[in-house]
């Protein structure tokens, strides 16, 4: 989810999609997310709101764990979103853009009783209004998980529009600037994590070619090698360490929390 003056995110997804949902380092962040959310048994009562919901990757897993849980994907892209309806054709997607402060639906008011935004907030120049305009479809008890990235940036990343990288500190601010009371900051993903990142990172531009579905339709043999290698190797990250570059919190709206 981004400033449309910025990133095409129709095309993003249009491109990006298969290689999105291939790579492992999506699939290890879901899966802590979906830890996270601490919901029981198949999810009968929970209401899922995936903040920039991409093209329903994390929708689709949250509905293999949680098969009863009812999911709201919130989306900038109508690209993104016509993808994800077809992953996920019970769950529903809408067309909103968190950057403005948009009417919400009286039915969609309040209505979240769990909230997941992956590798969203270093894609825009203001994530703390991004998340405050998301509180509206949260209830007050509504439990938060963000993830974003930390450590360097690579040229891949940069291609497709991010920001900045966080540190604990800045995004517990992002948190707190947003209205929400933060529980807790981790860094997570060591050692495997930083590897991946750091293959990522000396690939550099050639990456943009590896996934890009339009340039390199068969995919790179090498890069789809690497990949199933560290779909191996990621279920050896530590949760928590401080050298993890993967940073992952938890929150819940804050009564005092500025809607200004």
């Amino acid at each position: 989810m981004n400033e449309t003056h910025r990133d095409d995110w129709n095309t993003h997804w249009d491109e990006y999609s298969d290689a999105a949902s291939e790579n492992p380092a999506q699939e290890y962040r879901r899966k802590v997310i979906v830890g996270l959310l601490g919901i029981d048994g198949a999810g009968q009562g929970a209401r899922v709101v995936d903040i920039g919901s991409g093209q329903g990757d994390m929708a689709r897993d949250i509905r293999r764990e949680l098969p009863s849980a009812q999911i709201l994907g919130l989306e900038l892209s109508r690209s993104g979103v016509e993808i994800s309806r077809k992953k996920v054709p019970d769950a529903t997607f809408v067309v909103r853009n968190l950057l403005e402060q948009e009417e919400i639906p009286l039915e969609l008011q309040n209505w979240g009783t769990h909230a997941v935004c992956s590798e969203v907030i270093e894609h825009v120049d203001d994530p703390a209004r991004l998340l405050r305009n998301a509180r509206g479809y949260l209830q007050s008890s509504a439990l938060l998980v963000v993830t974003a990235p930390g450590g360097p940036m690579s040229a891949f990343d940069k291609h497709i529009g991010h920001r900045t990288h966080f540190r604990p500190e800045t995004i517990r601010r992002v948190l707190e600037n947003a209205g929400y009371a933060v529980e807790r900051v981790d860094r997570a993903g060591f050692p495997f994590f930083n590897l991946y990142r750091c293959v990522v990172i000396l690939r550099g531009r050639k990456l943009i070619d590896d996934v890009s579905a339009e340039r390199n339709p068969s995919g790179s043999w090498l890069a789809k090698t690497v990949m199933r290698l560290f779909h191996l190797l990621f279920r050896m990250n530590l949760g928590s360490s401080p050298w993890g570059w993967q940073m992952v919190a938890t929150a819940r709206p804050s009564r005092s929390g500025n809607d200004d």
